[in-house]
């Protein structure tokens, strides 16, 4: 595991009081413009402020992998943001649930799941973490028994045209773009012998009960799922609490719609992350200043692929060597590249990838390990 250090001061930011002013002026302007409806009303207390007790916030990468593949040497992707012991969980890929308790996470304290799309590999393991976690207590004496909030994408609406022409067979055609809360609920129906005999005889909980689905509500910019996915646009709130501030913006993910990229506020500092995306200008407005961009990469320089697959990368994927120029124009001190997929060289030349990383880019830059773990102060 790898930590990484730097301090506000060093890139002359605000100290922690300014932070919270900003943070108040912005919901505040939010309120009154009427951006806070429901779902993402602001609490009643102030914007997140730094406690006295000395907690901090720190970043988890517990998976890095991208792509559905199975890999030996990474678990797929998600990132817990640990903000004064609460727990925020971006993306579920596989292994998610495993890798969340190797971190030495505690599931009640699990506040809010935020996904960034819903391709397989970043929500793989997302009903896992209510369905394995949300039952029996483990070891730990540790058992989710608090509704948890769950922001994702809703109903794509459409499905693309086959790449190259012709036709694609079609699963589910009565509901072929289900949202997260379709999702989720396929799953309740899906696993329903389970619990309900596990409701009889092992007394768990109800996990429907545990899992808060709150589809995320698209801003009026344009957006499409067969035109413009991605259109140039502003942040718009997605949810607030006494410790977290986060924003979002569309992104271009090839054929996928909605796919967002989320940028959290706190006390200690901010996070924004990328998603699965290609080119765009939104991602920079979006991380304008954040003390943290996570961002994917992939590398195709060297390796034989189909057109199709080519294709889909370059729709869809930054490329190493340009992501560090992405980091210099959005003014962050520090770039972290997960959600790494390398198509000539696995695993991936860790060195070779930050120089490539570094083109451009004159902060500071990490390629991301399982469970290497990130503070944000």
């Amino acid at each position: 595991m790898c930590e990484l250090e730097t301090s506000d001061v060093e890139r002359g930011r605000p100290p922690a009081v300014q932070r919270r002013r900003l943070l108040q002026g912005a919901g505040g302007a939010l309120a009154a413009a009427g951006l806070l409806g429901t779902g993402f009303a602001a609490p009643a207390s102030a914007a997140p402020s730094r406690p006295a007790n000395g907690a901090a916030a720190e970043l988890i990468l517990l998976g890095t992998q991208a792509g559905p593949p199975v890999e030996p040497d990474r678990m797929g992707i998600s990132t817990a943001l640990v903000v004064d012991g609460a727990t925020y969980l971006i993306d579920c890929g596989r292994g998610a649930t495993t890798q969340y308790l190797r971190a030495g996470l505690r599931f009640d304290d699990l506040k809010a799941v935020f996904l960034t799309h819903l391709h397989a590999d970043h929500v793989a393991d997302y009903y896992n973490i209510f369905l394995m976690a949300g039952g029996l207590p483990n070891s730990r004496d540790d058992v989710i028994t608090t509704p948890v909030q769950v922001y994702g994408p809703g109903p794509a609406g459409a499905l693309p045209a086959k790449f190259g022409g012709g036709q694609a067979p079609t699963v589910n055609p009565g509901n072929p773009t289900p949202g997260t809360y379709e999702l989720t609920q396929s799953c309740h129906d899906a696993y329903a012998y389970s619990t309900n005999v596990f409701l009889r005889d092992s007394g768990i909980a109800d996990i429907r009960t545990l899992v808060d689905v709150r589809e995320i509500r698209l801003p009026d910019v344009g957006a499409d799922p067969l035109g413009q996915r991605a259109p140039a646009m502003n942040p718009f709130p997605v949810m607030e609490d006494d410790r977290v501030r986060v924003s979002a913006v569309l992104v271009p993910h090839g054929p996928v719609f909605p796919s967002f990229a989320f940028r959290f506020e706190t006390a200690y500092g901010s996070v924004t992350f990328s998603g699965d995306t290609t080119y765009t200008s939104n991602l920079e407005t979006l991380a304008r200043g954040s003390d943290l961009l996570v961002h994917e990469a992939v590398n195709v320089q060297g390796a034989t692929l189909s057109p199709a697959f080519r294709s889909h990368l370059l729709q869809s994927h930054v490329e190493v060597q340009n992501v560090g120029a992405i980091a210099q124009r959005s003014d962050v001190p520090r770039l972290i590249l997960s959600h790494i997929g390398d198509q000539a060289v696995r695993p991936i030349n860790t060195a070779r990838w930050r120089r490539w990383a570094q083109q451009g880019y004159d902060g500071r830059v990490h390629i991301g390990n399982d469970l290497d773990r990130i503070p944000l102060t």
